[in-house]
């Protein structure tokens, strides 16, 4: 049984921009780059969809975690930690692990 081939997505760009420019039929443009028709319609569909982000306000992204929020799960690990150490040593002297 044959895996799944993986494009790069520099690929799947070239390919859906090929197909908006709609010089060529996706059939034609399945048999030039070697993929499913399916597949073209579904890379054009993504790309039309996601062309509004490249021109959203504030360039790009931010990061999706702030610092606050790191320091506080820094500090949380930290205290399970001890936590964790302090019932280990209590666990002991039961022969319990």
């Amino acid at each position: 049984m044959s895996k799944r081939k993986r494009h790069a997505p520099e690929f799947k760009a070239k390919v859906a921009l090929e197909a908006l420019k709609g010089e060529e039929t996706v059939s034609e443009l399945a048999s030039r780059f070697g993929v499913h028709p399916t597949m073209i319609h579904q890379w054009k569909r993504a790309l039309l969809e996601g062309a509004s982000d490249v021109f959203a306000r504030g360039g790009k992204r931010k990061p999706e975690i702030d610092e606050d929020q790191v320091k506080e799960l820094h500090a949380k690990i930290g205290e399970l930690a001890v936590a964790n150490d302090f019932l280990s040593r209590k666990l002991k002297p039961w022969g319990m692990k």
